[in-house]
Order: C-alpha cells, then structure tokens, then sequence
C-alpha cells in the first residue's frame, strides 16, 4: 500500500518499469527445455543459472513491472556466492550495505549485542540489505541480456498439464491465449502460487498467530547498519519491533499487533503513520521523515511434502513460507534455484542421469525443515504462540536484564547454509577426517594466495587435491582440479595431508572427500553426485 495520491508503483526513491506482453507472436508456442513460471528473484536466479549452463527457458510472469515495497531486504553470504557465480554481482555490492551486528532492547534497555561470524578470509559480509526492486531489477538487467531467456510478462499461467514426456503451459495475456511446451517446469509463482493451486498440491505446517505491520519510510538518519530488535518498548507495550537501514535512505521497519487489534484498521494510513512515529520517538529520532509503503504479515511455517510433482518442480515461496525472523526465506529460495538449476542442466544436456533429479526435493526439503526448526524457536521468541509461551519469553527478557546468557535467548540465529548429509548424491565421510567441511556441506572461504579459494573453483565440478599426480589420472569433462600445497592456510582448514581431495559440486557443496584419494574414489562419487551418467 502507498499513501493517498500516490500510484500503486509511485515510489519516493525507485522507478519501476513498465513490462508489456509479447508482441512477437510467431514464436509464442515454440518448445522450450523449460518454463519457469514467476519472474520474481527465485524465478530469475533460476532462469540465470541455467542460462549459465547453456540452457534455454521461457520466464513467465503475470504482472507488468516488479513487485512493490522492499519485501525481502536481507541477502545472506551465501546467497552472494551465487549471485557471484551467475556473474551479477557487481550490482549488488555496489548499492547494499553490509552488516555483522544486531542489537536487541528490552523495556528501553539493551540486553543482546551479537556478531555473525566474520573475518579477514571471507570474501563478502555475513549480510546486506537491499531492497527487494534493486534485487529483482539488477537480476532483470542480466536476463535482458541474454539471449538464452524468454521473457513473457503480463502473461498469467492459466493450466500446467503433464504430457508424457513434458508439460503443456497455457497462458493468457491482454493479446490472447496459446499453449506452449516444455521438457520441466520450475514453479517460482510465490506463496499464492497458481501453478500449486492447479497441481492439486497443498502446503502443510504451522501459523503463528502474531501479525506484523511493515512499514519502509524516508529519512536522514547516521544510525549505522544494525538489526535492532525492541521487546515490549514504551510505544508497543507486550509487542516487538523491527528497525532495518537500507539504501537510499530508506528504513524498514516492522512492528507487531496486539492481540484483538483489528487488521482493518491498523493498516488505515493515519494509523500506519502514528504508529511509525511513535516508533520514531521511542528511537529517539524527531527530524522529518515520509511514509514509503506498507504492507501486513504473519509468521508461518508451511511446506508441501514433496517439493516434485512429475516434471514440475516447486522453488521459493511455492514449495515452503517461512518466518521472516532469521531473514531465510528469499535466501532459501534463491538456494532452491541455484539447486535446480545445476542438476536440470545437467540432465537436459546428457551428464547426468534423471535419477540425479530426484535428490531436490529431499535436500531441498530438508534444508526447509531445519530452517523451520530455527526459525520457530525465534518466531516463538517474536511472537508468543501461547499464554504459556509469553510467560517464559517476558521471564527471560526480565532475566536479561540482570544475565547475560538470557539475553542470548533473542539471538535471531541468522540463516546458515544447510548441509546436505542425508542426500542420495552424498557420499559417506571418510572417518579419518576430524574438522574440515563433511560432505553435504557448503566449502568454506579460505585465503590462497591474493584471492579467495572460491575464486579457483570451476563452473562444474571441482576437485580440490594436494596430489599433485591426481589430476593426470582422471578424466571427466565437468571437472576442474585445483592443487593446493598441503602447508597453506586453505588445506590446513580443510584438514587435507599430502594425498587428500574435495570433490565440490557445482554450486559449492561439497559432495565427497578424502584423506588418501584415488582416481577410482573420484570417479565412484562423481557418478552418484550426478546420478548416474547415461550411457
């Protein structure tokens, strides 16, 4: 929502394009490898990573510009690493601003000051703030340049029906109405997603009772790029309170609704601007300031069972809604894209088997679960399911204020990569490794040499060995061997001895190691992280 007199997309700080249908309609109902419905950050990351592969895809997409308000503002490190790999970052780095800390007050007093983990040897900040119309308009500017993608706007996906070998989209724009087809179909239509809708596919999970306004207003203010969390402050008794800087001088802010306030109501515009300028006072902050945009929310924990149905694969806020709490739900859909995108590439050109595919739902689920059970305990925290949960929340934050340790019970426990140590593609660990990444897990940053150790890896699959005579004995067209020597910083991190080997998969996790590598180990994990090579 905007102020009165503004337009829908009239924003005090960014223009939004205008999108029109398809006007060349020779080709609407070509074949394509795959159909990505939803042109949101999910849906472009995916059509960007497979794009990088060499892959076609025709991105749909029912509106006619990006979505409105900041939405989702967090981008975590990892979701940088793969932006870094799609070769758009530059944008990124250049308008986000990065932070490490946040701080958490209880009653006007602050109770919790936490660090996420950073160093000298990573090469990006554990989080950045952007607003989500730069994200999605600095992905656009890639997709706009490259030809691989087909890009259909105001175009609503009406069916998505199985033929056998593929599926048959129906779409319906202002100009008319065609059927394409496509070998897969990626799902990135969002939490009210229509192509869920018309699988006959139903999330399942918990809803939090607690309600939040979001508000991004205007202003001036030299508070440096820190989370504040406020718990029961003066100007929302019993309630909690969110407060982001982002770019352009704009702030989010995110404040919680008291039970029985009516939604109606408080989301009226002179309500929203009370209720910000009570926040602004509770901070402390009486210069001027101009009202963004708004909108409301609730916290929920929802997934479908399966994140497959047949050749349609379900990505984002299509297959699972998490709580913002712990900001994981735009950095775990861009982790379901950058999952997809690799394996189906691979499977489309011939390097992989179909089998291969069937390892998303089951690591990709299991990383939605571990974020749910994160991120419940700190929804639970936020906002008090129960009377008896609020009664052990408001102890402990009246504990805090005398402990310490009860202040780390509003720690948001800030989204880490998942490691994928129940998938089919994994490979055992090797028992003699004591520390290091296991399998499953994301690869660690390192320092070698002027650059990172991230910068070495290639755009498939990477062994990482200290056997220098490797290499020679191995022959696989998606590897590329790294030799590091076993006394530097990066190989002493990974706990590798003079005859050790990482194999790293294409988006960086790390599918098997060894202490003592062979060519035949190599060749043996290679072909169950790519399920099976067709003969």
């Amino acid at each position: 929502m905007r102020p009165a007199g503004r337009a829908e997309t009239e924003s005090l700080y960014f223009r939004y394009p205008h999108f029109d249908p398809p006007a060349d309609r020779a080709s609407l109902t070509e074949h394509s490898p795959v159909a990505i419905v939803g042109a949101g950050p999910v849906g472009m990351v995916a059509a960007l990573g497979l794009a990088r592969e060499g892959i076609r895809s025709v991105l749909i997409d029912a509106k006619a510009t990006f979505n409105d308000g900041s939405r989702a503002i967090c981008v975590a490190r990892q979701s940088y690493r793969i932006l870094e790999r799609l070769g758009v970052l530059a944008p990124f780095l250049e308008k986000s601003l990065g932070w490490t800390t946040g701080r958490s007050f209880y009653r006007g007093r602050q109770i919790l000051e936490f660090h996420m983990p950073d160093s000298p040897d990573e090469k990006y900040r554990p989080m950045y703030n952007l607003e989500q119309q730069y994200i999605e308009q600095f992905l656009w500017d890639a997709i706009a340049r490259e030809p691989l993608i087909d890009a259909r706007w105001q175009s609503a996906v009406t069916s998505v029906a199985d033929t056998g070998d593929g599926v048959r989209v129906s779409v319906r724009d202002p100009l008319g109405a065609y059927d394409l087809t496509a070998d897969w179909c990626l799902a990135a239509d969002g939490a009210r997603s229509a192509v869920r809708t018309m699988r006959g596919k139903r999330l399942k999970g918990e809803n939090y009772e607690g309600r939040y306004v979001i508000a991004d207003l205007k202003m001036a203010h030299d508070y440096p790029t820190i989370r504040r969390a406020l718990f029961d402050p003066d100007c929302r008794r019993g309630g909690t309170i969110l407060v982001h800087k982002q770019p352009e001088d704009i702030w989010r802010i995110d404040y919680q609704l008291r039970d029985g306030e009516d939604e109606a109501e408080a989301i009226r515009e002179e309500n929203v601007r009370a209720s910000v300028a009570a926040v602004l006072q509770e901070l402390g902050y009486d210069g001027a300031w101009d009202l963004e945009w708004w909108s409301i929310y609730s916290a929920n924990t929802l997934a479908l069972d399966d994140y497959r149905d047949g050749r349609v694969f379900f990505i984002g806020d299509s297959a699972h809604i998490v709580p913002i709490f712990g900001v994981r739900g735009l950095n775990n859909g861009i982790a379901d894209a950058d999952n997809i995108a690799w394996k189906l590439a691979r499977v489309l050109k011939g390097a992989a088997g179909e089998a291969l595919l069937d390892s998303y739902s089951p690591e990709r689920r299991g990383a939605t679960l571990d974020v749910f059970a994160n991120a419940s305990k700190s929804a639970r925290f936020m906002t008090p399911p129960t009377a008896g949960w609020q009664l052990m929340r408001d102890a402990a934050l009246n504990l805090s204020l005398r402990h310490a340790w009860a202040g780390e019970l509003a720690n948001p426990r800030q989204m880490t990569p998942y490691t994928y140590v129940d998938s089919p593609i994994v490979a055992p660990d090797d028992p003699a490794f004591g520390a290091g990444a296991a399998p499953g897990a994301v690869l660690p940053e390192a320092r070698v040499g002027d650059g990172f150790l991230s910068d070495r890896l290639g755009p498939g699959f990477t062994l990482i060995t200290t056997d220098a005579g490797l290499a020679g004995a191995l022959e696989w067209p998606d590897l590329t061997v790294v030799a590091l020597a076993a006394e530097t910083d990066a190989a002493r991190m990974l706990e590798m001895g003079p005859n050790s080997a990482y194999l790293v998969r294409p988006d960086t996790h790390v599918a098997a190691r060894w202490r003592a590598a062979t060519a035949a180990a190599v060749r043996d994990a290679l072909d169950l992280a790519t399920g099976g090579v067709p003969e």
